[in-house]
């Protein structure tokens, strides 16, 4: 059986073991562990058994959108519904914070498209918003903004959105 909870500090070795396991080839941005402690709270994790086998953090952007970030699963447990069960604990504390958009930056298209996730171009966000989110210095607004700054960083990943109805 699945649970899915708020991570808590004594996860983020096993979110740091997992997020380098997709580090190294390339498919996923590395994240200092300091990085990891200081937003342990933006994580939803998978247990399985008792031991951490996913996990995945909403990161808050602006009043109305936010970043879903670092969504992982343990080698050889996909296909199983667990990305499912996290990306949707994600969407469900947007919600609750009043978040209307989410963006992700992924190679997963398929699977952020199933849950309607849709590939956007540009910067969906009115000028005033843009001018203020030009003075974060958090990477994922940059990536979001699609700055030139950014795009050493990304991988060749994909940006998408969705629009929390």
């Amino acid at each position: 059986m699945i649970v899915i909870r708020p991570a808590k500090t004594k996860d983020v070795k096993s979110i740091r073991n997992l997020v380098d396991s997709y580090a190294a080839p390339g498919q996923m941005l590395s994240k200092e562990t300091v990085t990891l402690y200081e937003s342990v709270q933006e994580f939803i994790v998978a247990e399985k058994d008792g031991v951490l086998v996913g996990c995945g953090a909403l990161h808050i952007l602006w009043e109305d959108l936010a970043e879903v970030r670092t969504v992982a699963v343990q080698e050889g447990l996909h296909k199983q519904g667990i990305g499912h069960q996290i990306l949707e604990a994600i969407i469900q504390r947007a919600r609750e914070v009043g978040v209307e958009k989410i963006f992700c930056l992924t190679f997963q298209t398929d699977f952020f498209g199933r849950h309607g996730f849709e590939v956007i171009e540009g910067t969906p966000v009115d000028q005033s918003v843009y001018a203020e989110l030009l003075r974060s210095y958090d990477a994922g607004i940059a990536e979001f903004l699609d700055l030139e700054s950014a795009k050493p960083n990304t991988l060749g990943n994909t940006r998408m959105l969705k629009i929390l109805s």
